[in-house]
């Protein structure tokens, strides 16, 4: 075999090594941590009816507990700081204004939360989450579109479960109290009062069992 040709195989069978080995063990119900590094909350709101204005909140966090058997008994919470909103090129003062009075008001109402209340099955990894929304110091029913990703028991680099959702929801901003630049009936000419809210989130749960 020619020297290059060895070093190739030699490379592939190193390669080889390093894949992990995933377990075929069954997702364990259970307690289940927000994974930050691959969480994402974004919302969309109409922006004079030009464009449709994309913003997110880096400083979320969230408890999971996790029924493997029947996932609608499942229940989450998520904690959101208000202060962490963050949108692309933004003006100088535009985040602050954002966290201000008009708007969030982040300084009286220092926290916004998500608790479930309920899960519904839709069937295919897909569910329907019922729960209560606190904003602006009001809280209401916001209900989500969840669809379940997947999981793992562990693998040898990771031993703990991992699984995966997405989400996504809509409210209305002024049923919380937020109302500035909520365009006139019949116009777009403001700030849209329909949230859209989108969620990319995995969660990290129990060690994988020694076998």
């Amino acid at each position: 075999m020619r020297p290059v040709a060895l070093l190739a195989v030699l490379a592939l069978a190193a390669h080889a090594q390093e894949v992990p080995v995933v377990s075929t063990a069954p997702v364990p119900s259970g307690a289940y941590q927000l994974d930050k590094a691959h969480t994402s909350l974004l919302f969309r709101v109409s922006h004079l009816g030009f464009s449709t204005f994309t913003g997110r909140f880096t400083g979320v966090d969230a408890k999971l507990q996790f029924d493997a058997r029947s996932p609608a008994a499942s229940q989450v919470a998520v904690d959101i700081d208000p202060r962490s909103i963050e949108t692309d090129n933004a003006p100088s003062g535009f985040l602050q204004s954002l966290a201000g009075k008009e708007w969030l008001d982040a300084e009286h109402f220092p926290a916004m939360t998500f608790r479930s209340r309920s899960i519904e099955s839709l069937g295919k990894g897909a569910f329907r989450v019922h729960g209560e929304l606190t904003l602006h110091g009001v809280t209401r029913p916001l209900v989500l579109e969840a669809k379940y990703n997947g999981g793992y028991a562990g693998h040898t680099y990771e031993p703990n479960a991992r699984i995966g959702f997405s989400a996504h929801g809509s409210f209305k901003r002024s049923e919380f109290g937020v109302s500035y630049g909520v365009p006139a009936a019949g116009s777009s000419f403001g700030v849209g009062d329909r949230v859209e809210v989108i969620l990319e989130t995995e969660f990290t749960g129990p060690a994988l069992a020694t076998p």
